[in-house]
């Protein structure tokens, strides 16, 4: 309990990191060590795959597809003054939505797993139950997070275009004058 209590805060602080943190590569790494930390949790769980998938998919694949996205957006260190209130009044905002998804969650039991298939499944630690917990009873939550994945790579492509600058019949003359004089240069040698 002790273990768990200590690798809980441990990844906590971490998640507050990548929320408070103003520099996006800081926040990222304060992600890998939330996802690493959730990974020892699963250890300590007796779910070694889950703990194996943890650290291969989001500790590695994610976190590089993310730092790609971070590094081509090229962001600059220019930052827009944010009003004071505005900012309290975003925390006060997500502290309450938070606080009601919890209580929300601890208080209706149909939103939570059946504690049974849940148990079952992290002492078995198994791939062909998690396949049969993941494919069954929650394949449709299994395929919105495959749409939430898609919709982000789509976001962080059009995040990325450029847009490209118009070319007007002006700058395409401009362009011939250059490469005419260019090859007069060139024949007068």
């Amino acid at each position: 309990m002790v273990t768990f209590a200590i690798l809980a805060s441990v990844a906590v602080i971490g998640a507050l990191g990548v929320v408070l943190l103003r520099q996006p590569i800081h926040a990222a790494l304060s992600l890998v060590g939330t996802l690493l930390t959730l990974a020892v949790l699963f250890v300590t769980l007796q779910a070694h795959f889950l703990a194996a998938i943890q650290v291969i998919v989001y500790g590695g694949a994610i976190m590089v597809l993310f730092l790609f996205v971070i590094m081509l957006l090229n962001i600059e260190h220019e930052r827009k003054e944010v009003q004071p209130w505005l900012r309290w009044a975003a925390y006060g905002v997500g502290l309450v939505a938070a606080t009601g998804l919890i209580v929300g969650a601890m208080l209706d039991p149909r939103q939570a797993p059946d504690h049974a298939v849940v148990r079952d499944t992290l002492q078995g630690g198994h791939p062909r139950l998690i396949a049969e917990v993941l494919y069954g009873e929650f394949m449709l939550a299994f395929q919105l997070v495959g749409v939430l994945l898609l919709t982000g790579m789509v976001g962080a492509v059009a995040l990325v275009q450029r847009p490209r600058p118009q070319r007007t019949s002006a700058m395409i003359d401009e362009r011939r004058k250059e490469r005419a004089s260019d090859a007069l240069e060139a024949g007068g040698r």
